[in-house]
């Protein structure tokens, strides 16, 4: 009786994690701007510490829902892999192209690779610039793409 409760125990905690869910693209509206999420190659979601998902069919708008937050406040941040459309990978510890000749559906031309030697790749295909997490936040910061909140 004693294993059985145990189990249960277990089961309970590990069902209670925030976890990622998937996005439903032709169906889920972005969180942000309302858009129907359609681009595998450019989805993005927030997860928080309870486990509510939020949904988005462009990086910028990730960005621009949490901009007011911290990243911190965040179970999961994480975008489409470019190279992998529908793969969701971590937002922090992605390489981020913006590139005129690579479109997203926001206008941005953001998009995000797990590996480097990808973003490197398709840089040179496509032309652009490279980022990390924090620099391509500062970049689109500074072109407006990323409205500014201001402290209340």
């Amino acid at each position: 009786m004693k294993t059985l409760a145990g189990v249960l125990c277990i089961f309970l905690f590990l069902a209670c994690r925030p976890a990622p869910q998937p996005i439903e693209y032709g169906s889920d509206l972005c969180d942000y701007c309302k858009m129907t999420i359609v681009d595998r190659q450019h989805a993005a979601e927030a997860v928080t510490g309870k486990g509510r998902a939020y949904r988005f069919d462009a990086i910028e708008c990730l960005l621009n829902y949490i901009e007011p937050t911290s990243d911190t406040d965040w179970a999961f941040l994480l975008v489409a892999d470019y190279e992998q459309p529908g793969i969701l990978i971590d937002a922090q510890e992605s390489h981020y192209l913006i590139s005129p000749n690579l479109p997203s559906p926001m206008g941005a031309f953001l998009s995000a690779f797990a590996e480097e030697s990808a973003a490197q790749e398709t840089q040179a295909a496509k032309d652009g610039r490279l980022y990390d997490w924090s620099s391509v936040r500062e970049e689109l910061r500074r072109n407006g793409v990323i409205k500014q909140v201001s402290a209340q």
